[in-house]
């Protein structure tokens, strides 16, 4: 079941590492911190799997949005148009929280409604009915209908808090994969009636080789082909052939069979981060056969898998950055192929010092990829600084939020910070950019629209709507219409009157 790891050291100064087939070999190497990275030399483009265009949704044939932001580079923010003047049109549930206790290692809690990410997928049906999915705190995965807000399926129970953000298959299968709290990563059938179906799942306490910190599965996945990638808070990144079909029923079947994972560290990030804090909390972003994640110690990788994805063996790194400090916020990838990275600021080490807390990196460039950086240093919540929020790409535009409260927009090409608008703290909630509208949630409880028709100039608000209880959780945004969900226990609906 597990795949990991014949490992093979480069020469001047580099690192090449391999993974082929076959049980683990033991920690992975270290790497020269001079050149801060392990590379092998990127396969001919002939031999990479092609991504999706990052405009769009992941399959065109199979529109809405399937998983957090929504393609492979997470850059697709949902359809228009954005309401002009929305109020809330439902709100799920109608009455009192979606709330559960849950228990870590600091004590038993009471969580309530939707947190980071928690945006919901938009999901329409060839009936013109449009589904709404979304895991919360009360332990439960909803399905709703969009419009109205009621339950289009019975929920399904998890056992513990279903956080973060959850995918929908990209390919028409009517499949759920969304994980829990409570160790288990799930793939839902959604084709038996109203009753949602587990059809498999996976124990992140069981299922690497050395599993490293916490059981949470946070990230959305992503399916390439007949592929599922996903991080845990294991510290492991999977790769499973999904091979999925119908039974002789017409029913939808998978056969998961897991064929690689990768280790979010290696002994270099053990030195430099000796706490052993590798939690992938961030979703998965995939370009050009090359699959890019980072940690709570904030090591950036890019792995090249494509022979993986052609049915063979053998995976490389080709992308190593140490940004210093925890980023789990998602990188995002623009058409250039250039990463944006946003970490956190809470160790005040030389190395974030160095590099900033907003960085736009090139993987062409391996020794030397950062472009440039952004220093996000003002306090905020718990005397954090820096980004818990994934980065939005927009024309020239690179959008961010920080810890500290406010939203930034800087320029794509030099970094040059633009403007700021400051907000309630934490702001924790992604970005989203639809039409020219700045979508952003502040912990006051208030959703703002900017309009961002003119790149240079600080946006003027268009509108804000006041839901109540922290806005952690990133919009959707869909033909009108607005999802999103908040810390005080619901899931609101948006738009304008008579839509």
């Amino acid at each position: 079941m597990l795949c990991v790891l014949a490992l093979v050291v480069g020469v001047a100064g580099a690192g090449a590492i391999e993974l082929t087939a076959g049980r683990s070999s033991g920690r992975p190497t270290a790497v020269d911190r001079s050149s801060e990275l392990a590379v092998a030399s990127r396969p001919p483009v002939s031999e990479r799997v092609a991504p999706a265009p990052p405009s769009g949704a992941i399959n065109p044939e199979f529109p809405g949005v399937t998983t957090f932001r929504g393609n492979l580079t997470r850059t697709y923010y949902g359809q228009g148009p954005v309401p002009r003047r929305p109020r809330v049109l439902w709100r799920y549930p109608s009455s009192g929280g979606m709330c559960a206790d849950s228990t870590d290692e600091t004590g038993t809690y009471t969580w309530c409604g939707v947190g980071w990410t928690g945006q919901p997928n938009v999901i329409p049906h060839d009936n013109g009915r449009v589904e709404l999915r979304f895991g919360a705190y009360d332990t439960n995965y909803h399905f709703l209908d969009a419009r109205t807000g009621k339950p289009m399926r019975d929920d399904l129970d998890t056992g513990d808090l279903a956080k973060g953000s959850a995918t929908s298959d990209p390919d028409g299968y009517p499949l759920y994969y969304a994980g829990s709290r409570d160790n288990s990563f799930r793939i839902v059938a959604l084709d038996r009636g109203r009753v949602p179906q587990v059809l498999w799942s996976l124990d992140a306490s069981t299922s690497a080789p050395e599993p490293v910190w916490n059981d949470d599965w946070d990230g959305a996945a992503l399916v390439v082909g007949d592929y599922l990638i996903e991080g845990g808070e294991n510290s492991w990144l999977y790769v499973i052939k999904l091979n999925r079909g119908r039974t002789p029923a017409g029913k939808v079947r998978v056969r998961p069979r897991v064929v690689l994972t990768l280790p979010s560290w290696d002994d270099q990030l053990s030195i430099d981060a000796p706490d052993r804090h590798y939690s992938i909390e961030s979703s998965v972003g995939f370009d050009d056969g090359v699959v890019y994640f980072a940690n709570s110690a904030g090591l950036v990788q890019g792995w090249d898998i494509s022979r993986v994805l052609r049915g063979a063996r053998g995976a490389r790194r080709v992308f190593r950055f140490w940004t210093g400090d925890d980023t789990d916020a998602s990188m995002v990838l623009d058409d250039e192929g250039y990463l944006y990275v946003a970490s956190e600021l809470e160790k005040m080490n030389e190395r974030s010092a160095e590099v900033g807390q907003l960085m736009k990196l090139d993987p062409r460039r391996p020794r030397r990829p950062l472009v440039w950086s952004v220093p996000l240093r003002q306090l905020g919540e718990a005397g954090k600084a820096g980004s818990w929020s994934t980065p939005a790409l927009y024309r020239d535009t690179v959008y961010v939020a920080t810890n500290a409260g406010g939203v930034l927009g800087v320029d794509r090409g030099s970094g040059r910070v633009r403007w700021r608008i400051p907000l309630p703290a934490p702001t924790w909630s992604s970005p989203v950019v639809v039409d020219d509208v700045l979508l952003q949630g502040d912990c006051q409880g208030d959703l703002h629209a900017y309009d961002v028709s003119d790149e240079i100039r600080r946006p003027p608000e268009l509108w804000r709507v006041r839901l109540g209880g922290c806005i952690e959780a990133t919009p959707a945004v869909w033909k009108g219409r607005i999802y999103v969900g908040t810390r005080a226990g619901a899931m609101y609906g948006l738009g304008d009157t008579g839509r």
